[in-house]
């Protein structure tokens, strides 16, 4: 029936949203009884848009029953995890001035079933955010500050990541919000500049006065005190983003991840996985002191983060170093010490994936890394851990993997 009228909105007013009542309401007593052509369209257009939703619920739910369960109708029927048919509607948010690059067009679209109650998880998003300042997000921006609310909703402890093309340049927890925004952004100030900010507490008047110090796109956090809000006012063009929601760090959300490639989508479960790495098996003849442990436990936290082949250097709950997108794992070990030279002795390093020969841990070994946590799997593996062993490193196996492409 609504599809119906709506197809015949050049002389039917067909109403599928409720919040449509008080302005179709004024105009009809404005206009005589009569609805313009202009708003029985804007009506068809949300009823079609409300029905499609509606079509690939269906189809979606039923191609994702196990045929098997159609034999046993009194059981609750067992769900794939992938459903034959997959659609999402996608509602606009607003029109962004430009893509990736000034010559490329784009827009914002949030996930309609957000919604929806209970869907996602209450789980703080850039989509539902709220933007109290500065000017309107930026393709870039949007994904920078994604990136930077994904590892900060991670860290329990009050913690500060600032993010540069989608990896985090710096990343420390701290007693204050304050603190830990100034260790994070002393651990690489010439990448903080121009960066994104995220914090896990809110944005008191001390952080605002540094935050102030030097030029940022955005900072992303679960509020603002009315002093910070002042202090950055004067920051024109500092984007301030208010993520609602609940801020409790958490795995198992049931959220799943899409990826647009050439005639094609690939989709996957969300990557919520993250190993308790003081309980990690020790794979060394030395095992790692509880102050490396700790420092791994940091370090494996961000590098799940970081774009593969992912190598984190930290020490003190602040990241030292971090080696990003390299196609060499060697490669993202040699970065982090050319970055960080003498200021790596005595740290601690994680990476995203094995070491597929001895060479990486070599050179972390040489720059001054005494623990790491790897995930192990490698046919190498006995290589790589008799190399720690000559070294006296600490290693300890994941067997967790965390490519990030």
């Amino acid at each position: 029936m609504l599809r119906s009228a709506a197809k015949n909105h050049e002389r039917v007013a067909v109403i599928v949203d409720p919040d449509d009542y008080a302005a179709v309401i004024a105009e009809l007593k404005a206009g005589g009884g009569a609805l313009s052509a202009q708003r029985r369209l804007q009506l068809a257009r949300k009823v079609y848009a409300h029905t499609s939703a509606y079509d690939a619920a269906i189809a979606g739910y039923l191609t994702s029953i196990d045929d098997a369960a159609v034999a046993a109708p009194d059981a609750s029927p067992a769900r794939r995890a992938f459903p034959d048919t997959a659609a999402a509607q996608w509602q606009k948010l607003y029109d962004l001035r430009y893509g990736e690059n000034p010559h490329q067009q784009a827009a914002f679209y949030a996930d309609a079933r957000s919604a929806l109650a209970g869907w996602p998880p209450s789980r703080p998003t850039i989509a539902s955010a709220e933007v109290l300042g500065g000017k309107q997000l930026s393709y870039n921006n949007i994904l920078d500050l994604d990136a930077a609310l994904g590892l900060v909703l991670e860290l329990r402890e009050c913690a500060a990541v600032v993010v540069k093309h989608n990896n985090p340049c710096g990343v420390a927890l701290g007693a204050t919000p304050a603190q830990a925004y100034e260790r994070a952004r002393a651990a690489d100030p010439v990448s903080a500049f121009g960066g994104i900010v995220a914090l896990n507490r809110e944005v008191d008047g001390p952080l605002a006065a540094l935050l102030a110090e030097t030029f940022l796109e955005c900072v992303v956090a679960p509020d603002y005190t009315a002093e910070a809000r002042a202090t950055l006012a004067a920051k024109k063009n500092l984007r301030l983003v208010r993520a609602i929601g609940d801020w409790t760090p958490r795995t198992g959300d049931a959220v799943a991840t899409v990826r647009s490639v050439a005639g094609g989508v690939l989709v996957q479960t969300a990557d919520t996985g993250l190993v308790d790495v003081r309980a990690a098996r020790v794979a060394t003849r030395r095992a790692p002191s509880e102050t490396e442990r700790d420092d791994l436990a940091f370090a494996w936290t961000v590098a799940k983060h970081v774009k593969s082949n992912a190598i984190v250097f930290a020490k003190g709950g602040v990241t030292l170093a971090i080696g990003a997108g390299q196609m060499s794992r060697v490669d993202s070990v040699k970065i982090c010490e050319l970055k960080a030279g003498a200021a790596l002795a005595g740290s601690a390093v994680a990476s995203d994936a094995f070491f597929p020969f001895r060479d990486g841990v070599d050179v972390l070994a040489r720059a001054g890394a005494t623990a790491v946590a790897q995930p192990g799997g490698s046919v190498r593996d006995d290589d790589v851990i008799a190399a720690a062993d000559e070294h006296g490193l600490a290693m300890v196996f994941t067997g967790m993997r965390h490519f990030r492409h």
